[in-house]
């Protein structure tokens, strides 16, 4: 991890980064949790803006921190960055969930995982988050122009891959349509899909949009090896945001991750 991380900061004040909207004092975010001890990792996007700004876009500061910025660290630019700074925000990504975390976000997906036996937020249950890419943006990510997500992928593409290979992570949810159709396009599969009726999110005025879930078996990211198999399942829905999610709709995703899981966990 210290490798990838090294790498990632060295990118961090280049002007390609920069206009693809990072916000720029910040540190770039590997994992949500501890990935050297995960069997269970959701997939996101990229991080919130929201793990480094209140809602007035004032960088969270004291007991509101939850991961580390240039001004946490005591220095100027991301190239002053020693190893001891390196070290500290390692541990943030470690000590993320038993700290300040979003808990806004994780707690939906956290209980989606629940009948795997996973969780993020007690010690020994083997759960972390990882984002495809691990830089925060001033924006979301659906707000981003294809060539900010171009020159973002161009920075930080391989960084997923690495997490992987060098993990125990064997099972791998991903959270919402965009992550699904990002992360077929950069392994050698396509996911199965299959509709499931007890998802459709009904709508009043615009149409009702049916729920998918996908599941397959990769073993190369990236034109990777990752030398086993990782059985991934992932959903069209986006837990957190899309309109009209109903509790009896995570409770049905929730049965049936758990039902998948029981292939590769214990």
């Amino acid at each position: 991890m210290n490798a990838t991380l090294s790498a990632l900061i060295k990118h961090q004040g280049q002007q390609g980064l920069f206009e693809a909207a990072v916000i720029p004092w910040s540190c770039p975010v590997l994992s949500f949790g501890d990935v050297s001890d995960a069997k269970v990792a959701t997939l996101g996007l990229n991080p919130s803006n929201r793990e480094f700004v209140d809602r007035w876009g004032n960088e969270l500061t004291g007991a509101d921190r939850r991961f580390h910025t240039l001004g946490s660290l005591g220095i100027a630019r991301w190239a002053d960055a020693a190893s001891e700074h390196m070290a500290l925000v390692g541990d943030s990504y470690r000590n993320y969930f038993s700290q300040n975390p979003y808990d806004t976000w994780f707690r939906q997906l956290d209980h989606i995982l629940g009948e795997t036996s996973a969780s993020y937020y007690d010690d020994g249950r083997g759960a972390c988050h990882l984002d495809l890419i691990p830089y925060a943006t001033s924006c979301k990510w659906t707000d981003l122009s294809s060539r900010q997500r171009s020159l973002l992928f161009d920075a930080a593409g391989d960084t997923l891959w690495r997490l992987l290979l060098n993990s125990q992570i064997r099972f791998l949810v991903l959270n919402g349509n965009g992550v699904v159709t990002h992360f077929q396009s950069i392994s050698d599969v396509s996911l199965e899909s299959q509709v499931m009726s007890d998802w459709t999110l009904y709508r009043r005025i615009q149409p009702d949009i049916p729920g998918v879930a996908y599941r397959g078996v990769v073993n190369r990211v990236v034109g990777v090896d990752l030398k086993r198999n990782l059985l991934v399942v992932g959903f069209n829905l986006n837990i957190q945001s899309s309109f009209g999610v109903t509790r009896e709709i995570r409770s049905s995703i929730r049965e049936w991750i758990g039902q998948v899981a029981q292939q590769v966990l214990p």
